[in-house]
């Protein structure tokens, strides 16, 4: 029988480690927690047992808030979570969650669960990293380069939980050009998690980034995130559907970069997600010569029905394994429409080596990649073309 959901529990805050507690019993499901401490100061660890609710209303973010194994976090309809400004010296704001652990955080498009910031810029705090059990091509397990969580392993239908109906604004906190924050981090995470109607908006890196694993995805919107809008490495291979990726008029940088792995080209698992119903949308500036996707290192794909609009190159293929790919047909995209795009595709190949004067890498040769895609001047992409797709109305912002 669960307890009433109007009792206040006592929240234990330590001053060195914040932690949360739960009460639970063996008979009852986990109390869920209504305390107006963590309005004010959410931060801390959820632990093995623990059930940590965000009921309603704002809750201020003031340090990590680490979901670790066997404990979970549920965020309820219409929640925001506004992480605080932090000073030299004070941890970055963000939430993680570790291998075995959980995040429920299912809003609805009249009440999406919101992750934001008190100041509305970019970098203002981290984003969400998840860790999965999944397979990577790191290694059978590896440390995120943010968080430092361990990932990875051989349970492809692992679950960390639901995000759905949620919006990631103002994130991507860069350490050094290795470790930075994107919106929403997924390492290693399993076909059994839930991934539908998220928006990363404004972030300073990446908005979405897969590093490994299998999970799926639906509705996913990226705008307006510094670099790429999605990102994909160390061997992901997952079903997906309706993308919608848009840069501001005056930053970011490609609609999507993929990798396999750049220490390995042909490392196992292989990078492979199938892709179906994608719209990206750039800058327009034929001198940065941005591209739509950016395709690398030895990563395979099947996408389907794609738009891209307003680019200066739409595939841009390196490396002598992807143009092998494409070769073969395992790296592909069909039924594309190109709207304002000046070069439709591009390769090159893999370098031949050092200059022996500099010992820099020497640049690799040009090479025909246009069997890539196929056209149809038909395709809808994410559902309007160019357009703003309908099912991503209602619920996002700078649309």
């Amino acid at each position: 029988m669960k307890r009433s959901t109007s009792t206040l529990l006592m929240l234990a805050l330590l001053a060195a480690t914040p932690t949360v507690f739960t009460a639970c019993s063996k008979n009852d499901d986990a109390t869920e927690i209504i305390d107006t401490d963590i309005r004010t100061n959410l931060q801390g660890e959820v632990k093995d047992g623990q059930h940590l609710v965000l009921e309603s209303g704002t809750y201020k973010l003031n340090g990590p808030l680490i979901v670790k194994a066997g404990g979970k976090l549920t965020i309820k309809p219409g929640v925001i979570v506004e992480a605080t400004p932090f000073k030299g010296g004070e941890e970055i704001r963000y939430i993680a969650v570790a291998q075995g652990g959980q995040i429920f955080a299912e809003g609805t498009k009249e009440k999406p669960v919101v992750f934001t910031a008190v100041n509305k810029t970019q970098q203002a705090w981290g984003g969400i990293v998840l860790c999965g059990k999944a397979p990577i091509n790191k290694g059978v397990t590896a440390s995120a380069e943010v968080s430092s969580l361990t990932y990875g392993g051989n349970v492809a239908n692992d679950n960390s939980g639901v995000i759905k109906y949620a919006r990631i604004e103002y994130s991507g906190y860069s350490y050094n050009t290795e470790k930075e924050f994107n919106g929403l981090s997924m390492f290693g995470v399993g076909s059994g998690t839930t991934i539908e109607y998220v928006q990363v908006h404004e972030g300073s890196d990446d908005g979405f980034e897969w590093f490994g694993g299998t999970v799926n995805t639906k509705y996913l919107v990226a705008t307006a995130n510094e670099d790429d809008q999605f990102d994909w490495t160390e061997g992901w291979n997952g079903t997906n559907e309706n993308w919608y990726g848009k840069e501001a008029a005056s930053k970011g940088n490609r609609g999507i970069e993929a990798d396999n792995n750049s220490n390995n080209h042909l490392a196992n698992p292989i990078s492979n997600p199938t892709i179906k119903n994608l719209t990206l949308i750039g800058r327009g500036e034929a001198g940065a010569e941005p591209q739509a996707m950016k395709l690398r290192v030895g990563t395979k794909a099947n996408i389907d029905n794609v738009v891209l609009s307003n680019w200066s190159v739409g595939f841009d293929v390196e490396h002598n394994e992807g143009i092998k790919y494409v070769g073969d047909g395992t790296l592909k995209v069909t039924n594309v429409k190109f709207d304002k795009v000046l070069t439709k595709s591009k390769g090159t190949t893999t370098s031949p080596g050092k200059d022996p004067v500099t010992n820099k890498d020497l640049p690799g040769l040009p090479a025909d990649v246009s069997a890539i895609y196929t056209e149809n001047a038909n395709a809808t992409g994410a559902g309007a073309g160019a357009g703003v797709p309908e099912w991503a109305k209602g619920w996002t912002v700078g649309l």
